[in-house]
């Protein structure tokens, strides 16, 4: 089970680590029964704190990124619309197919009982890569010359694949790095302003390594591998494409 902590009980932080200055939670079941006091159940990230209300939001990463896409425009905070009205269509569909076999086929893989059951879930998952890899090499972004919320939520999933999904999850037909436009299309959003503090691959190794003994008993955390996610990317290139259209469904 994992525990997700923000600080020891000495109040010691793991190098990187953020403090709970709000509530002054050492673990999230601690801020989870603050908002509801005889709170029982599974304790989950991510968790969008309301301080005006005292209370947990949302706990669902689908429901957050669209909050922040909209809720603030009134406070004059409104910035890229990542939810077009035109394009919720394609962009829910495109969504779906990404979330059940590339965010969750990870999963699939890395917690599969039999043989069987890892490879359905190891053959959508490359194929689905494979029609993003495609895809990709037409235009800089899954729909065209900006990125939407489906470029952010696939990101989380592409940033750990090599370090972990890989060899951890035994997602190993081939790498991200492999992928020469999924490549630099990851190094792209990486390097969006304010995106690469985010991403810590010590904390990401650790969470891991260290929290899944059944996968692995040892909690060895591997030293490698070498990524270098700040690299050229040159997808700037795509963005002239313009008039293109997004193309081709991954699936």
């Amino acid at each position: 089970m994992t525990v997700w902590a923000f600080s020891a009980p000495d109040g010691s932080l793991t190098p990187g680590a953020t403090r709970d200055d709000l509530n002054g939670a050492h673990y999230l079941h601690e801020v989870y029964t603050k908002a509801r006091r005889d709170y029982t159940g599974r304790v989950t990230v991510p968790v969008l704190w309301d301080r005006e209300t005292g209370t947990i939001v949302s706990n669902e990463s689908s429901e957050i990124i669209r909050m922040f896409n909209s809720a603030f425009n009134a406070l004059g905070a409104a910035g890229d619309d990542l939810y077009p009205q035109a394009q919720r269509a394609e962009i829910d569909e495109l969504n779906a197919v990404i979330y059940d076999t590339v965010n969750n086929g990870v999963y699939k893989c890395g917690f599969a009982k039999s043989q069987e059951a890892y490879e359905a879930a190891f053959d959508p998952l490359f194929e689905t890569l494979d029609r993003l890899e495609q895809r990709l090499a037409r235009q800089r972004y899954l729909f065209g010359v900006r990125p939407t919320e489906a470029d952010w939520r696939l990101f989380p999933t592409l940033v750990r694949f090599d370090p972990v999904y890989y060899s951890h999850f035994k997602c190993n037909l081939r790498r991200i790095i492999d992928c020469s436009n999924m490549w630099g299309y990851t190094r792209d959003l990486y390097q969006v302003p304010g995106v690469a503090e985010t991403v810590s691959l010590a904390h990401i190794k650790r969470h891991y390594y260290a929290s899944h003994a059944m996968i692995n008993p040892t909690r060895i955390v591997p030293k490698g591998p070498a990524i270098d996610f700040g690299a050229p990317h040159d997808r700037a290139r795509l963005s002239s494409r313009s008039g293109e259209p997004a193309g081709g469904r991954p699936h």
